[in-house]
C-alpha cells in the first residue's frame, strides 16, 4: 500500500484558485503567468551557473557539436 503524499503549500493554493468559477480566458492567463514565472526562475538559475563556471558561447558550441 502506498503512503499518501502530502500536498505542498503551492499545490494547496492552486487547488483553491482553480476551484473558483473562472473563465477559460482567465485560466489561460493564469497558466501563462505561472509558465512565465517558472521560465524566468529557470533562466536566472541557468545564467547563475553559466557565470559561476565562467562559460563562453564557444563552450556551448562544442557541446552541441558533441551531440550531433
Amino acid at each position: 500500500m502506498k503512503h499518501a503524499t502530502k500536498l505542498t503549500d503551492l499545490q494547496l493554493e492552486l487547488l483553491k484558485l482553480f476551484s473558483m468559477d473562472i473563465s477559460d480566458q482567465k485560466l489561460k492567463d493564469i497558466k501563462r503567468i505561472l509558465g512565465d514565472y517558472f521560465s524566468q526562475r529557470l533562466f536566472s538559475e541557468t545564467e547563475r551557473i553559466w557565470n559561476e563556471k565562467k562559460l563562453k558561447d564557444s563552450d556551448m558550441d562544442e557541446w552541441l557539436k558533441e551531440l550531433s
